[in-house]
């Protein structure tokens, strides 16, 4: 099966770890660079791989 080159801003947000409507938000500030094709909205997903979203943890609040 061929990997495919665009996502849907559903799947971006599930990849990135965002909520869906975060992830809108963000491609409508043009934080996420997207292509509207259309009424569709699709985003390259080398893009979503290099963006580095992905919630870090930090050790905050943890007892040492």
């Amino acid at each position: 099966m061929e990997e495919q080159i665009f996502l849907t801003v559903p799947e971006a947000a599930k990849i990135l770890r965002l909520k869906r409507s975060t992830a809108y938000e963000y491609v409508r500030q043009g934080i996420i660079p997207s292509v509207r094709l259309g009424r569709f909205i699709r985003i390259r997903r080398d893009v979503v791989e290099n963006l580095g979203f992905e919630k870090e943890i930090d050790g905050a609040g943890a007892k040492s």
